[in-house]
């Protein structure tokens, strides 16, 4: 009993979350060096796998995947560097495989799965909107919060999977032309908040999403064949390359924390003026 109403005073749970701390990291530099890796492995590790063994069961192990990772970071209650980009790297396995299976399995246009994952994006932002009254990931301090959150990251990911393969072999600009496009893209959302004033949130979103087309369109340059317009450095090798990048940037969060969000203190209320009796 003494050990509960300790915790209750420091504002703590049994799992070691704090009540209103923030779940997800703050926009550092390395944070999207990170998403950029985290969204070229996805591609690169999810092409390899469905290759490697039966495509089917690779599928059943990526959602497995998934739903561990999830598991796991929503346990923590906190931001945690190693579980966060754990779940954002399963996210990208998985959310690659849930695109390529919508087009090879089921036969669905890239245009047409391109058209699909966006309406879902939006449902999930409008609902979270309507829900929450904010997209901001400076208010992600609470496990519903949290799901909108994952919500938006898979859709995103499926999304941009489909985008990624729609540039490159419906319009055949190829792996690397495509890249070149997205990187130009993911620059207007840059200098509108740099420059424009344009609102954070909706910069914050428009650049996380087009992150997803251009790693993938850069770890399918790399890795697949030359006869299809790659280098031909295989999938692979191009995964193991890029985990082990994701490692080092992921091993640097954890060590300096420069992610860590603070939660917001509320100001403090004027104290009374002093009265002469």
């Amino acid at each position: 009993m003494t050990s509960i109403a300790r915790q209750a005073r420091s504002g703590s749970t049994a799992t070691g979350a704090l009540h209103g701390a923030l779940r997800v990291p703050g926009i550092v530099i390395a944070f999207w060096i990170a998403k950029g890796l985290s969204t070229a492995l996805g591609e690169g590790a999810s092409d390899y796998l469905v290759q490697a063994m039966v495509p089917q069961l690779a599928v059943v192990l990526g959602f497995a995947a998934f739903l561990v990772a999830l598991v796991i970071q929503f346990r923590q209650g906190r931001y945690q560097a190693w579980t966060y980009w754990f779940a954002v790297a399963m996210v990208g396995i998985f959310g690659t495989m849930a695109a390529d299976v919508l087009h090879v399995a089921v036969g669905v246009s890239y245009t047409l799965s391109s058209a699909l994952y966006t309406v879902l994006l939006l449902a999930v932002f409008w609902l979270w909107r309507r829900t929450e009254g904010t997209l901001s990931i400076h208010s992600i301090d609470s496990p519903r919060r949290e799901a909108f959150y994952w919500a938006t990251v898979v859709a995103t990911f499926a999304m941009g999977t489909a985008l990624g393969d729609f540039t490159a072999f419906t319009l055949h600009l190829g792996y690397f032309t495509s890249a070149a496009l997205f990187a130009v893209l993911i620059l207007v959302p840059a200098a509108g908040y740099r420059w424009l004033r344009w609102n954070p949130v909706f910069c914050f979103w428009a650049a996380y999403v087009v992150t997803r087309p251009l790693g993938a369109s850069i770890a399918d340059g790399l890795g697949k064949p030359r006869a299809v317009g790659g280098l031909g450095l295989g999938d692979g090798p191009v995964a193991l390359v890029l985990l082990a990048l994701i490692v080092l940037v992921v091993s640097y969060l954890a060590v300096t924390k420069v992610d860590v969000q603070r939660p917001h203190k509320p100001a403090a209320a004027p104290e009374p003026a002093a009265t002469h009796v």
